[in-house]
């Protein structure tokens, strides 16, 4: 495979008004790719001729003929400088339907800008294959770890949000590493704090008007063995979280908490200074710093109990117990 192209390497030729006459999306980061598309329509195409020069096609509907796009996109743009056609779900085409498009890819016309998303691309296939040789498939990667506060910082700079990068690390925490949540809370800071200067506080106070917060403080009351608390923001996190998969999920991020705290106890006691906390552990050096001070409330005796208290809370709720006071037991144990 040639090297694909980026989400950003198309917001520039875009803003500088030279996109390619074709492109293949693809990629698991739904939510940028959409974000793109509708960067696309809006600047590629003017709205008062928008009706005219945008089509979209779905890949097994009657309007997803191989020949009857390449004759849309054939046709010269109407009162407006370019046209615009997108052509969804292409891992519906089958390979003989796909070949059917490989002329055009060889000789298109230069005013449309015709994009194939597919959720499925395999590059063996002549057609996938021809778009990668031009160097015109772009990827969208899932972000994740290290990547996630970048985006954080990138995004809400497109948005006006003036955000510190501790409350990029401390959003993430929170909210996670999905771009549509992190969004989501990037919309919310916008309307409360305008263009203000966003801190750590902005973020961890507008975070408490979401699910996910009963879920930061829950871990972080847990961790420094709080019982009023940990039981307070259990009661909020089950009210709030779906009862089928949330009580399961809480347990999975209880065991990495715990697993965290476990290996920044062993490495305290081996002497591992505080400030190479970040290296050994590999987060983020406002992860590491609570992580050091939470851990001085537990015993090397207390990880090991905790590990066998969630393995058994685990099985009893996947055997059908009542998902709230087996928690509530579990609870009492690990902060007693």
């Amino acid at each position: 495979m040639k090297g694909a192209l980026l989400p950003e390497d198309i917001l520039r030729s875009l803003k500088k008004g030279n996109l390619a006459p074709f492109y293949l999306f693809y990629g698991p980061d739904e939510f940028t790719l959409e974000r793109v598309l509708a960067r696309i329509r809006e600047e590629f195409i003017p709205g008062s001729s928008r009706d005219f020069n945008l089509e979209i096609c779905y890949g097994g509907e009657d309007n997803a003929d191989p020949y009857d796009i390449i004759n849309r996109a054939s046709t010269m743009p109407f009162l407006a400088s370019g046209r615009l056609i997108i052509v969804r779900r292409m891992e519906i085409f089958t390979t003989d339907q796909l070949d059917k498009f490989i002329p055009y890819l060889e000789d298109p016309v230069k005013s449309t800008c015709l994009i194939f998303i597919s959720s499925k691309t395999d590059f063996r296939y002549n057609f996938y294959k021809k778009i990668d040789s031009l160097g015109l498939a772009v990827n969208f990667p899932e972000i994740k770890g290290k990547q996630v506060v970048p985006w954080i910082r990138r995004t809400a700079k497109e948005l006006g949000i003036n955000i510190s990068e501790y409350a990029c690390i401390h959003l993430q925490e929170i909210v996670g590493d999905r771009p549509i949540d992190l969004y989501n809370e990037l919309i919310k800071l916008q309307l409360r704090y305008g263009d203000g200067k966003i801190g750590e506080e902005e973020v961890r106070g507008m975070a408490i008007y979401g699910r996910t917060y009963s879920i930061f403080n829950l871990t972080d009351a847990l961790s420094i063995k709080n019982m009023g608390e940990s039981l307070s923001a259990l009661n909020s996190f089950l009210e709030e979280e779906d009862k089928k998969g949330g009580p399961l999920r809480l347990i999975g991020m209880l065991n990495k908490q715990i697993i965290l705290l476990w290996q920044t106890k062993t490495l305290l006691e081996k002497g591992v200074k505080p400030n190479d906390m970040v290296k050994k552990l590999g987060v983020r050096p406002f992860v590491a710093e609570k992580l050091v001070k939470q851990s001085r409330h537990w015993s090397i005796d207390g990880f090991e109990e905790g590990i066998a208290l969630l393995q058994e809370a685990d099985r009893l709720i996947k055997s059908g117990s009542r998902p709230k006071p087996v928690l509530e037991s579990l609870f009492f144990s690990l902060c007693g």
